[in-house]
């Protein structure tokens, strides 16, 4: 299925959004935000985009008039249109089939409200069978480090994000909880091992928290 994760090259946005920004909601200047989104147009079909609020509400897209959805899945079955995801150290989960495909946003309140099973659920609703996951950049385990109690929450109910960082402090490793959730629904994966803070062509909340987002985008 075609899909495309952008990283922050090759873009208008000037600093600290260089240089391809595709979110509105960060502070760049719209005028280039747009120019970026451009861009991107001419490598897919036209794009849906969603206001994510690390919630588990998912809506059902079939035109690119629907406008910016609030929440954090899109799913469509409609040929020629395409959904994203935006981040910046969170997962950008693409779901295919061969009928239904969707953009997840999971980052750790999402794991925990298990948005990426939920966008599975209603994939299956629609008629999806065989469901491929593509997990796109995202922070990594060793340089998630997040207070214990925190990763105690999650890790009591998702044991696989347990991760320690190299200074051997607690962390959470998202991805590999999140590829344990979809392996227990029969889905097959592929996943990228770059960590978005360790890499610099990437945008990452935890590096420079006034940023930009890249987007995983995925079509019929």
């Amino acid at each position: 299925m075609p899909a495309i994760f952008t990283d922050r090259r090759g873009g208008s946005s000037l600093a600290p959004y260089e240089s391809f920004n595709l979110a509105l909601h960060v502070g760049d200047d719209p005028v280039r935000v747009l120019d970026n989104r451009a861009s991107l147009s001419k490598l897919s079909p036209p794009v849906v985009f969603m206001n994510q609020l690390h919630g588990d509400l998912i809506t059902v897209v079939n035109d690119q008039r629907d406008g910016a959805p609030t929440c954090d899945a899109l799913v469509t079955n409609t040929p020629g249109l395409a959904v994203a995801v935006l981040v910046a150290d969170c997962i950008p989960l693409l779901l295919s089939s061969s009928t239904v495909v969707a953009a997840v946003h999971v980052g750790r309140k999402g794991l925990v409200n298990s948005i990426a099973l939920k966008a599975v659920e209603q994939m299956r609703r629609l008629g999806a069978s065989s469901i491929h996951a593509q997990l796109g950049p995202s922070i990594c385990g060793a340089c998630y480090e997040i207070p214990e109690a925190m990763a105690d929450e999650v890790v009591r109910t998702h044991p696989n994000a347990f991760a320690l960082t190299r200074l051997g402090t607690p962390a959470l490793d998202l991805p590999k909880a999140l590829i344990a959730d979809l392996v227990s629904q029969g889905i097959t994966y592929e996943a990228s091992a770059i960590c978005t803070l360790e890499d610099n062509n990437y945008f990452s909340f935890r590096r420079h928290n006034i940023t930009g987002r890249s987007a995983g985008v995925i079509w019929l």
